[in-house]
């Protein structure tokens, strides 16, 4: 799918974020990448195979989680 030298990371790889942008409608809440992957304002993803990523915010700053 991807057309760029060199070419972007594919919808698989650990780094698939970092493709180009495609197509970006941010009164919708989501844009699209060169490799097909659709990523959503909250952070989620839904990859060309129909795979949803869940959101993965960082955490705000301070914030710690223990383990209860």
């Amino acid at each position: 799918m991807c057309q760029h030298q060199p070419t972007c990371p594919s919808a698989d790889s650990a780094d698939r974020e970092a493709a180009h942008l495609v197509a970006h409608f941010p009164e919708q809440g989501w844009s699209l990448l060169c490799n097909g992957v659709l990523c959503f304002e909250d952070t989620g993803e839904l990859l060309p195979d129909g795979q949803i990523i869940a959101p993965h915010r960082p955490l705000a700053s301070g914030n710690v989680v223990t383990a209860a």
